[in-house]
Protein backbone atom coordinates (compact mmCIF):
# COMPACT_ATOMS: atom_id res chain seq x y z
CA UNK A 1 0.00 0.00 0.00
CA UNK A 2 1.23 3.74 -0.59
CA UNK A 3 0.45 4.99 3.07
CA UNK A 4 2.95 3.89 5.47
CA UNK A 5 5.19 6.30 5.67
CA UNK A 6 3.62 8.25 3.20
CA UNK A 7 2.89 12.17 3.70
CA UNK A 8 -0.05 13.84 1.79
CA UNK A 9 -0.65 17.07 1.11
CA UNK A 10 -4.04 18.30 0.60
CA UNK A 11 -4.42 21.43 -1.57
CA UNK A 12 -7.89 23.10 -1.39
CA UNK A 13 -10.83 22.19 0.21
CA UNK A 14 -12.67 18.83 0.07
CA UNK A 15 -15.75 18.39 -2.01
CA UNK A 16 -16.56 14.37 -1.64
CA UNK A 17 -16.00 13.45 1.74
CA UNK A 18 -14.42 15.47 5.01
CA UNK A 19 -11.30 16.07 5.15
CA UNK A 20 -10.83 14.05 8.32
CA UNK A 21 -12.32 11.16 7.08
CA UNK A 22 -8.64 11.41 5.35
CA UNK A 23 -6.91 11.91 7.83
CA UNK A 24 -8.55 9.19 10.13
CA UNK A 25 -8.30 6.55 7.02
CA UNK A 26 -4.36 7.78 6.19
CA UNK A 27 -3.09 7.99 9.52
CA UNK A 28 -4.90 4.47 10.45
CA UNK A 29 -2.58 3.08 7.71
CA UNK A 30 0.54 4.56 8.71
CA UNK A 31 0.76 7.63 6.86
CA UNK A 32 0.41 11.74 7.63
CA UNK A 33 -2.04 13.95 6.10
CA UNK A 34 -0.84 17.65 6.15
CA UNK A 35 -2.58 20.79 3.96
CA UNK A 36 -0.31 22.51 1.47
CA UNK A 37 2.60 21.32 0.15
CA UNK A 38 6.29 20.67 1.66
CA UNK A 39 9.40 18.98 1.06
CA UNK A 40 8.37 15.53 2.31
CA UNK A 41 5.11 15.42 0.94
CA UNK A 42 5.09 12.55 -1.45
CA UNK A 43 0.97 12.70 -2.84
CA UNK A 44 -0.58 15.94 -3.56
CA UNK A 45 -4.37 15.50 -3.01
CA UNK A 46 -6.25 18.51 -4.93
CA UNK A 47 -9.65 19.14 -3.53
CA UNK A 48 -12.30 20.51 -5.79
CA UNK A 49 -12.58 23.26 -3.89
CA UNK A 50 -9.48 25.03 -5.46
CA UNK A 51 -12.10 25.22 -8.44
CA UNK A 52 -13.05 28.49 -6.21
CA UNK A 53 -9.68 29.84 -7.18
CA UNK A 54 -8.56 31.71 -10.32
CA UNK A 55 -6.94 29.81 -12.94
CA UNK A 56 -3.85 31.14 -12.43
CA UNK A 57 -3.81 30.27 -8.78
CA UNK A 58 -4.66 26.76 -9.52
CA UNK A 59 -1.93 26.38 -12.66
CA UNK A 60 0.54 27.87 -9.98
CA UNK A 61 -0.28 24.97 -7.01
CA UNK A 62 -0.03 22.51 -9.94
CA UNK A 63 3.27 23.80 -11.42
CA UNK A 64 4.46 23.80 -7.79
CA UNK A 65 3.07 20.63 -7.35
CA UNK A 66 4.43 19.30 -10.42
CA UNK A 67 8.19 20.04 -9.58
CA UNK A 68 7.90 18.50 -6.01
CA UNK A 69 8.04 15.06 -7.73
CA UNK A 70 5.16 14.13 -5.84
CA UNK A 71 2.04 11.56 -7.01
CA UNK A 72 -0.64 13.48 -7.61
CA UNK A 73 -4.13 12.74 -6.86
CA UNK A 74 -7.70 13.57 -7.42
CA UNK A 75 -10.49 13.05 -4.99
CA UNK A 76 -12.16 10.11 -6.77
CA UNK A 77 -8.25 8.65 -7.38
CA UNK A 78 -7.34 9.26 -3.49
CA UNK A 79 -11.02 7.40 -2.85
CA UNK A 80 -9.70 4.17 -5.15
CA UNK A 81 -6.56 4.40 -3.09
CA UNK A 82 -8.54 3.66 -0.24
CA UNK A 83 -10.55 1.40 -1.75
CA UNK A 84 -13.65 3.22 -1.27
CA UNK A 85 -14.17 3.71 -4.97
CA UNK A 86 -14.24 0.53 -8.00
CA UNK A 87 -13.00 1.38 -11.03
CA UNK A 88 -15.52 0.52 -14.14
CA UNK A 89 -15.51 -2.90 -15.57
CA UNK A 90 -14.49 -2.59 -18.98
CA UNK A 91 -11.78 0.10 -18.43
CA UNK A 92 -9.15 -0.88 -20.59
CA UNK A 93 -7.62 2.08 -22.74
CA UNK A 94 -3.68 3.45 -21.66
CA UNK A 95 -3.73 7.17 -21.30
CA UNK A 96 -1.90 7.46 -24.47
CA UNK A 97 -4.36 6.41 -26.41
CA UNK A 98 -6.95 7.83 -25.34
CA UNK A 99 -5.07 11.40 -25.89
CA UNK A 100 -4.53 9.88 -29.22
CA UNK A 101 -7.73 8.97 -29.79
CA UNK A 102 -9.38 12.55 -28.44
CA UNK A 103 -6.81 14.64 -29.91
CA UNK A 104 -6.68 16.41 -25.94
CA UNK A 105 -4.02 18.42 -24.83
CA UNK A 106 -2.07 16.11 -22.79
CA UNK A 107 -1.92 19.54 -19.74
CA UNK A 108 -5.31 20.00 -20.08
CA UNK A 109 -6.42 16.21 -19.81
CA UNK A 110 -3.82 16.18 -16.44
CA UNK A 111 -5.85 19.27 -15.07
CA UNK A 112 -9.50 18.12 -15.95
CA UNK A 113 -8.23 14.76 -14.61
CA UNK A 114 -7.18 16.41 -11.05
CA UNK A 115 -10.64 17.55 -10.45
CA UNK A 116 -12.11 14.49 -11.63
CA UNK A 117 -13.99 15.18 -15.51
CA UNK A 118 -13.17 11.73 -16.00
CA UNK A 119 -14.80 8.45 -14.61
CA UNK A 120 -11.29 6.99 -13.67
CA UNK A 121 -8.03 9.35 -12.99
CA UNK A 122 -5.74 7.14 -13.44
CA UNK A 123 -5.17 4.03 -16.36
CA UNK A 124 -7.06 2.00 -17.45
CA UNK A 125 -9.46 4.38 -18.88
CA UNK A 126 -13.09 3.59 -20.20
CA UNK A 127 -15.35 3.90 -23.23
CA UNK A 128 -16.87 6.58 -21.54
CA UNK A 129 -13.62 8.54 -20.98
CA UNK A 130 -12.88 8.65 -24.34
CA UNK A 131 -16.06 9.85 -25.12
CA UNK A 132 -15.51 12.59 -22.63
CA UNK A 133 -12.06 13.55 -24.00
CA UNK A 134 -13.37 13.73 -27.45
CA UNK A 135 -16.16 16.14 -25.85
CA UNK A 136 -13.94 18.67 -23.59
CA UNK A 137 -11.59 18.58 -26.83
CA UNK A 138 -13.84 19.86 -28.75
CA UNK A 139 -14.69 22.38 -26.03
CA UNK A 140 -11.15 23.26 -25.78
CA UNK A 141 -10.45 23.81 -29.44
CA UNK A 142 -13.82 25.94 -29.36
CA UNK A 143 -11.40 28.60 -26.85
CA UNK A 144 -13.17 27.38 -23.63
CA UNK A 145 -10.02 26.79 -21.22
CA UNK A 146 -9.79 23.57 -19.34
CA UNK A 147 -11.04 25.25 -15.37
CA UNK A 148 -14.44 26.52 -16.97
CA UNK A 149 -15.18 22.75 -18.31
CA UNK A 150 -13.38 21.49 -14.46
CA UNK A 151 -16.12 24.16 -12.95
CA UNK A 152 -19.24 23.13 -14.93
CA UNK A 153 -18.61 19.75 -15.04
CA UNK A 154 -18.98 19.64 -10.97
CA UNK A 155 -22.82 20.35 -11.76
CA UNK A 156 -23.36 17.29 -13.57
CA UNK A 157 -23.51 15.10 -10.51
CA UNK A 158 -22.17 11.57 -12.09
CA UNK A 159 -19.55 12.77 -14.59
CA UNK A 160 -20.12 9.75 -17.09
CA UNK A 161 -23.90 11.15 -17.32
CA UNK A 162 -21.99 13.68 -19.64
CA UNK A 163 -21.52 11.46 -22.14
CA UNK A 164 -25.36 11.47 -23.67
CA UNK A 165 -25.76 14.43 -23.84
CA UNK A 166 -24.31 17.35 -26.79
CA UNK A 167 -21.81 20.08 -24.91
CA UNK A 168 -21.23 23.13 -26.29
CA UNK A 169 -20.01 26.94 -24.96
CA UNK A 170 -20.79 30.13 -26.58
CA UNK A 171 -17.65 32.05 -26.05
CA UNK A 172 -18.10 32.41 -22.05
CA UNK A 173 -16.95 30.40 -19.09
CA UNK A 174 -20.33 28.21 -18.93
CA UNK A 175 -20.73 24.88 -20.64
CA UNK A 176 -23.91 24.47 -21.79
CA UNK A 177 -25.67 21.29 -22.38
CA UNK A 178 -28.51 20.74 -25.58
CA UNK A 179 -31.65 19.70 -25.05
CA UNK A 180 -33.94 19.12 -28.63
CA UNK A 181 -33.00 23.28 -29.71
CA UNK A 182 -32.46 24.62 -26.89
CA UNK A 183 -29.15 25.52 -24.69
CA UNK A 184 -29.28 24.70 -20.91
CA UNK A 185 -26.94 25.35 -18.21
CA UNK A 186 -25.35 21.57 -16.74
CA UNK A 187 -27.28 21.42 -13.74
CA UNK A 188 -27.11 18.19 -11.37
CA UNK A 189 -27.28 16.85 -8.54
CA UNK A 190 -23.90 18.48 -6.64
CA UNK A 191 -21.54 16.08 -4.98
CA UNK A 192 -21.83 15.41 -0.73
CA UNK A 193 -21.70 18.73 0.71
CA UNK A 194 -18.93 19.11 3.78
CA UNK A 195 -20.70 19.76 6.84
CA UNK A 196 -20.47 23.52 8.49
CA UNK A 197 -17.76 22.72 10.97
CA UNK A 198 -15.24 21.57 8.00
CA UNK A 199 -16.47 24.41 5.93
CA UNK A 200 -15.76 26.83 8.09
CA UNK A 201 -12.57 25.79 9.23
CA UNK A 202 -11.90 25.29 5.39
CA UNK A 203 -12.40 29.33 5.31
CA UNK A 204 -10.52 30.41 7.70
CA UNK A 205 -7.92 28.50 6.40
CA UNK A 206 -8.17 29.68 3.05
CA UNK A 207 -8.92 33.65 4.15
CA UNK A 208 -5.79 33.13 6.89
CA UNK A 209 -3.34 32.12 3.31
CA UNK A 210 -4.95 35.03 1.39
CA UNK A 211 -4.16 37.59 3.82
CA UNK A 212 -1.04 36.14 4.12
CA UNK A 213 -0.27 36.29 0.57
CA UNK A 214 -1.17 39.78 0.54
CA UNK A 215 0.88 41.05 3.14
CA UNK A 216 -1.67 41.17 5.86
CA UNK A 217 0.16 39.16 8.34
CA UNK A 218 -1.15 39.98 11.75
CA UNK A 219 -4.29 39.12 10.11
CA UNK A 220 -3.34 36.13 8.76
CA UNK A 221 -2.04 35.15 12.21
CA UNK A 222 -5.11 35.72 13.41
CA UNK A 223 -7.03 33.65 11.11
CA UNK A 224 -4.29 30.69 11.24
CA UNK A 225 -5.41 31.16 15.29
CA UNK A 226 -9.14 31.04 14.31
CA UNK A 227 -8.24 27.56 12.22
CA UNK A 228 -5.85 25.97 14.79
CA UNK A 229 -9.30 26.37 17.52
CA UNK A 230 -10.92 24.13 15.06
CA UNK A 231 -8.11 22.03 13.88
CA UNK A 232 -5.70 21.96 16.43
CA UNK A 233 -3.75 18.70 15.03
CA UNK A 234 -2.30 21.29 12.27
CA UNK A 235 0.91 21.18 12.15
CA UNK A 236 1.22 23.58 8.34
CA UNK A 237 -1.56 25.48 10.26
CA UNK A 238 1.23 26.00 12.93
CA UNK A 239 4.28 26.71 10.74
CA UNK A 240 2.14 29.61 8.33
CA UNK A 241 1.01 31.11 11.58
CA UNK A 242 4.34 31.21 12.73
CA UNK A 243 5.87 32.75 9.35
CA UNK A 244 3.31 35.30 9.71
CA UNK A 245 4.27 36.49 13.24
CA UNK A 246 7.82 36.31 12.53
CA UNK A 247 6.88 39.18 9.47
CA UNK A 248 4.74 40.85 11.50
CA UNK A 249 7.49 41.18 13.98
CA UNK A 250 6.17 39.19 16.79
CA UNK A 251 9.51 36.97 17.33
CA UNK A 252 8.60 35.59 20.63
CA UNK A 253 5.16 34.34 19.27
CA UNK A 254 6.42 32.79 16.62
CA UNK A 255 9.61 30.83 18.28
CA UNK A 256 6.39 29.09 20.22
CA UNK A 257 4.44 28.81 16.79
CA UNK A 258 7.60 27.07 15.13
CA UNK A 259 7.94 24.54 18.57
CA UNK A 260 4.25 24.14 18.27
CA UNK A 261 4.29 22.78 14.48
CA UNK A 262 7.16 20.73 15.27
CA UNK A 263 5.74 19.34 18.56
CA UNK A 264 2.59 18.12 16.06
CA UNK A 265 5.07 16.75 13.23
CA UNK A 266 8.61 15.97 14.63
CA UNK A 267 10.17 15.88 11.12
CA UNK A 268 8.57 18.76 9.94
CA UNK A 269 12.11 20.27 8.40
CA UNK A 270 11.13 23.70 7.21
CA UNK A 271 10.03 24.50 10.88
CA UNK A 272 12.68 23.25 11.97
CA UNK A 273 15.20 25.52 9.92
CA UNK A 274 12.59 28.30 9.87
CA UNK A 275 13.14 28.40 13.64
CA UNK A 276 16.73 27.72 13.76
CA UNK A 277 17.26 31.11 11.29
CA UNK A 278 14.53 32.80 14.23
CA UNK A 279 17.17 31.77 16.84
CA UNK A 280 20.20 33.03 15.11
CA UNK A 281 18.43 36.25 14.26
CA UNK A 282 17.90 36.46 17.81
CA UNK A 283 21.20 35.80 19.11
CA UNK A 284 21.02 32.66 20.24
CA UNK A 285 23.94 30.62 17.93
CA UNK A 286 23.38 27.81 20.27
CA UNK A 287 19.63 26.83 19.82
CA UNK A 288 20.00 27.77 15.96
CA UNK A 289 22.66 25.65 15.27
CA UNK A 290 20.90 22.33 17.04
CA UNK A 291 17.88 23.24 15.02
CA UNK A 292 19.84 23.81 11.86
CA UNK A 293 21.72 20.41 12.38
CA UNK A 294 18.17 18.56 13.12
CA UNK A 295 16.89 19.47 9.73
CA UNK A 296 19.70 18.72 8.22
CA UNK A 297 19.96 15.41 10.39
CA UNK A 298 16.09 14.42 8.81
CA UNK A 299 16.81 15.72 5.15
CA UNK A 300 20.20 15.97 4.51
CA UNK A 301 20.29 17.42 0.72
CA UNK A 302 18.13 20.73 2.42
CA UNK A 303 20.37 22.86 0.93
CA UNK A 304 19.49 26.01 2.91
CA UNK A 305 19.39 24.83 6.53
CA UNK A 306 23.52 23.72 5.00
CA UNK A 307 24.46 26.82 4.31
CA UNK A 308 23.23 28.72 7.29
CA UNK A 309 25.04 26.48 9.69
CA UNK A 310 28.22 27.22 7.71
CA UNK A 311 27.56 30.60 8.04
CA UNK A 312 27.56 29.94 12.08
CA UNK A 313 30.24 28.35 12.39
CA UNK A 314 32.18 30.58 10.20
CA UNK A 315 31.10 32.98 12.56
CA UNK A 316 32.01 31.33 15.88
CA UNK A 317 35.60 30.16 13.87
CA UNK A 318 34.74 27.26 13.51
CA UNK A 319 36.59 27.40 10.23
CA UNK A 320 37.15 23.53 9.48
CA UNK A 321 33.63 22.96 10.06
CA UNK A 322 32.31 25.54 7.68
CA UNK A 323 34.43 24.82 5.09
CA UNK A 324 32.81 21.52 4.94
CA UNK A 325 29.64 22.63 5.05
CA UNK A 326 29.89 25.31 2.31
CA UNK A 327 31.40 22.47 0.16
CA UNK A 328 28.49 20.49 1.00
CA UNK A 329 26.31 23.17 0.06
CA UNK A 330 28.19 23.87 -3.48
CA UNK A 331 27.91 20.21 -4.09
CA UNK A 332 23.94 20.63 -4.16
CA UNK A 333 23.86 24.05 -5.28
CA UNK A 334 26.78 25.27 -7.77
CA UNK A 335 25.11 27.50 -9.54
CA UNK A 336 23.26 29.54 -8.42
CA UNK A 337 24.37 32.86 -6.37
CA UNK A 338 24.33 31.34 -2.67
CA UNK A 339 26.47 28.56 -4.64
CA UNK A 340 28.73 31.11 -5.47
CA UNK A 341 28.66 32.78 -2.30
CA UNK A 342 29.50 29.40 -0.90
CA UNK A 343 32.80 28.88 -3.02
CA UNK A 344 33.96 32.68 -2.03
CA UNK A 345 33.70 31.59 1.58
CA UNK A 346 35.14 28.40 0.87
CA UNK A 347 38.36 30.39 -0.49
CA UNK A 348 38.13 32.93 1.92
CA UNK A 349 38.67 29.96 4.85
CA UNK A 350 41.41 28.36 2.63
CA UNK A 351 43.63 32.06 2.37
CA UNK A 352 42.89 32.20 6.13
CA UNK A 353 43.84 28.89 7.28
CA UNK A 354 47.08 29.11 4.84
CA UNK A 355 48.07 32.11 6.70
CA UNK A 356 47.74 30.40 9.89
CA UNK A 357 49.69 27.82 8.33
CA UNK A 358 46.64 25.28 8.86
CA UNK A 359 47.17 23.52 5.82
CA UNK A 360 49.64 23.65 3.18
Amino acid sequence: MIFEGATFGILGGLVAFPRRLAVRDVTRRGGIVRRGLTRQTTHVLFGRKLLDKSDAEIEALYASAQASGAELLSEAGFRRRLGALKKEQGASLSRQSLLDQARLDPRAFDLLSLFDAFEHSAEPYSFRDLILARKYAALLNAGTGWAAIARSVQLAGKVSSLTAVSLHSQGDDTIYRRDGDDLSKIDGQKFLALEDEEADADLAFELAEAAEASGEFARAASLYSQYLSMEPGDSVAAFNRANALRKAGDVEEATHAYALAIKLDPKFVEAWFNLGSLWKDRGRADLARRHLARAIEIDPDYADPIYNLAALEFESGALGEARALWARYVAIDPDSAWGKLAARGIFLIDITMAAEGKIA
